[in-house]
């Protein structure tokens, strides 16, 4: 009896081995169906969003194409009414007439030889579209239309007129001015060099007399520009090497003075001159070579000279004199020295 139980129990266990397998084996068969069943619903899933939007898309497409036409009947209306009101003609003829069909003629400028201009040439949109760009920048320059330009105008040509010849006359006055201050200059020039000459020759020789043995010389500090050039002074007193002024004393100084001052009367003579005390640092020998050339100097001059030395005094004609009365009131006294002379002892 146990045997035949457990006969039975294992043929019970084989075939629940068996079932399980089946079971097992149709289980993965299903999981296999679904796992397949599912990539196909994704794949339809994808499918239909990808349909979805192309039908987006032309969807939007569509109303942007009926926008867009709807704009384009809009804008050819306005510009059939623009060619109407503006241009004063029927679109048709406009469009048949200047269409793009037609060749595009030269603008010429306004430097252009109209004879030399290109032929036309076939209608390019891009470069009609900058030629249009162009011609509404140069009308936005010129501004609004002004109907007093052609009066404003004359008005400033009249102006420009007048201005022009009163600019040719100040040119002329000016070449005038220049003409006439080039000959003074070069006057001035000839005069200054003429009197610079003979004042340089006087004073060489007044020199020698004042200062026997000594040299002395007047030179030019530029003598390239003469307009602009000065004049510098050379004594050397005999038995010295020194040329500078500064390094003279006081006396040589005083009597190089006098020197260049007869010099200049020497060589540009005049009916009178006036001296105060150029003398008045002389000694008594420079003094007497220096009243020599007074007396030269009276045979064709009148000499007005300001002195407290007794020498020059005794060689005038007539003396003035300066002096203070009891209540301090000033008085001249004069005395004409040959009526003097002339009076009897």
């Amino acid at each position: 009896m146990a045997e035949a139980v457990g006969r039975a129990a294992a043929y019970a266990i084989d075939r629940a081995r068996e079932g399980l397998a089946r079971a097992q084996e149709q289980r993965d068969t299903a999981e296999r169906a679904r796992v397949a069943r599912e990539e196909a619903l994704g794949t339809l899933r994808r499918d239909l969003a990808t349909a979805q939007d192309e039908l987006r898309d032309l969807t939007d497409s569509v109303h942007r194409d009926e926008v867009a036409r709807a704009a384009q009947v809009a804008r050819v209306e306005q510009l059939r009414t623009k060619a109407v009101e503006e241009l004063g003609m029927d679109p048709d003829v406009l469009v048949e007439e200047f269409g793009p069909h037609q060749p595009v003629p030269p603008v010429p400028g306004p430097d252009d030889d109209p004879d030399a201009l290109p032929e036309p040439t076939a209608y390019v949109r891009e470069e009609q579209e900058k030629r249009l760009r162009k011609a509404e920048r140069g009308l936005a320059a010129l501004g609004r239309i002004n109907p007093l330009a052609l009066e404003e105008y004359a008005a400033l040509e009249e102006r420009h007129t007048f201005l022009t010849t009163q600019l040719e006359d100040l040119k002329s006055s000016k070449r005038d001015l220049l003409d006439i201050v080039k000959e003074v200059d070069e006057r001035v020039e000839q005069v200054f060099t003429e009197a610079f000459h003979d004042t340089a020759a006087h004073f060489e020789r007044v020199f020698a007399r004042l200062f026997p043995g000594g040299e002395g010389r007047i030179t030019l500090t530029d003598p390239g520009d003469m307009l602009t050039t000065g004049i510098e002074v050379e004594a050397r007193p005999p038995g010295k090497k020194v040329k500078r002024l500064s390094l003279l004393s006081g006396g040589e100084r005083s009597l190089v003075a006098v020197a260049l001052l007869v010099a200049i009367f020497k060589a540009r003579p005049s009916p009178f001159y006036i001296m105060d005390e150029v003398e008045a640092a002389l000694d008594d020998t420079n003094l007497g070579r220096l009243i020599t050339l007074f007396e030269e100097l009276r045979d064709s001059s009148q000499l007005i000279i300001i002195t407290h030395q007794k020498r020059t005094m005794e060689i005038a004609d007539a003396l003035y004199g300066v002096s203070m009365r009891g209540d301090g009131v000033t008085t001249v006294v004069s005395q004409r020295v040959k009526d003097l002379a002339a009076e009897p002892a």
